[in-house]
């Protein structure tokens, strides 16, 4: 039975199914979930509570393997405030429980540029940086100012620059040496006022087109019907999006690859190259497979989907078997996005 409990910082929900609160949609209970609404909710649930808890944004990249033992902190820590401007650029401080999107369509409404390519993403704001966040030639590090956090064993506030975060593909200190022990409360981000579309990704540019390209509403609602077309919606589906990295291999082990399968699909990485893991698992046969309540998306075979009723152990064994079939085929290892919650 569900409890409800009220305090003047916090709301919890004991016993509570997480199902609603992730996008893969998985059942799975934790001890109790608590709604923050301000770095000070924070500082007064570090002070009373000693035991196992997760931060919990949208949900939208994580997956539960079974319940979880201990208490759910929901993030929802709001605004969006400018903090400093000039005749070029405007930095913005925005709450790490704000919504990506619902920024990110902010940032095109006020003529805003630097992340517009970033539409649609679904998440918080304060997973951005955690994970990098990054589509269609832009990644959220570039526009990236500074962070707010909270040291949880001090409870103690303190300040990432971006030098600070160490970014990387899907990568910062946050999913790695220093993971589980900062929750971040604001993120902000140096926007510009000049146009600067990138326009990368053939794809974008086609449709967007060059009597266009300095339209930043249009390229943002270019960017939502591609992804749109081709990834699932959550509120459907479940899905945590793209399910695995797209791998960063050398190029003489791509010159290889690339004499067997002169169409394997990959961009350039600095000097190595990066392949598709769409591509991988498409050649493996998964796109569109389904094998129980799981499966791969019909549009795009790097995700993977919750037919409804899919349990977090199962579609691990999926993407297990993805793993394999990939490995066995390339000799390639796929490495998983998605934060795996025990």
């Amino acid at each position: 039975m569900l409890q409800l409990l009220q305090y003047s910082f916090m709301i919890v929900l004991q016993n509570q199914s997480l199902k609603k609160y992730h996008t893969f949609g998985t059942d799975a209970i934790c001890k109790g979930l608590i709604e923050i609404y301000s770095a000070q909710d924070i500082y007064e649930f570090l002070v009373m509570e000693q035991s196992k808890f997760l931060v919990l944004g949208g949900g939208s990249n994580v997956l539960f393997l079974k319940d979880f033992d201990g208490h759910v902190l929901r993030n929802q820590i709001k605004g969006i405030e400018i903090i400093d401007e000039d005749h070029n650029q405007v930095l913005v401080k925005v709450g790490a429980g704000e919504i990506w999107h619902q920024f990110v369509m902010w940032t095109v409404a006020h003529s805003l540029w630097g992340i517009e390519n970033l539409a649609l993403i679904p998440g918080s704001v304060g997973a951005a940086p955690m994970q990098n966040i990054g589509a269609y030639g832009v990644e959220q590090n570039v526009c990236f100012h500074s962070l707010n956090a909270i040291e949880v064993a001090s409870g103690t506030s303190q300040v990432f620059f971006k030098e600070d975060c160490k970014f990387g593909y899907r990568e910062s200190i946050f999913k790695n040496e220093q993971k589980n022990k900062y929750i971040i409360t604001h993120v902000s981000y140096m926007l510009s006022k000049i146009p600067n579309p990138i326009l990368n990704y053939a794809d974008v540019s086609a449709r967007v087109g060059e009597d266009h390209r300095y339209d930043i509403q249009k390229i943002c609602e270019t960017i939502i019907a591609i992804r749109q077309e081709k990834l699932p919606d959550p509120k459907i589906i479940g899905n945590a999006g793209s399910f695995f990295k797209n791998p960063v291999i050398e190029r003489a082990t791509f010159d290889h690859l690339q004499a067997q399968y002169p169409h394997i699909s990959c961009y350039p990485s600095g000097d190595k190259v990066k392949i598709a893991a769409a591509w991988l698992i498409d050649q493996c046969g998964f796109k569109g497979k389904t094998v129980g309540n799981t499966g791969s998306y019909k549009n795009q075979a790097l995700v993977i989907v919750n037919h409804g009723n899919a349990n977090g152990s199962e579609i691990f064994e999926y993407a297990q078997s993805i793993q394999k079939a990939v490995n066995e085929k390339f000799g390639i290892d796929l490495e998983m996005e998605v934060n795996l919650i025990s």
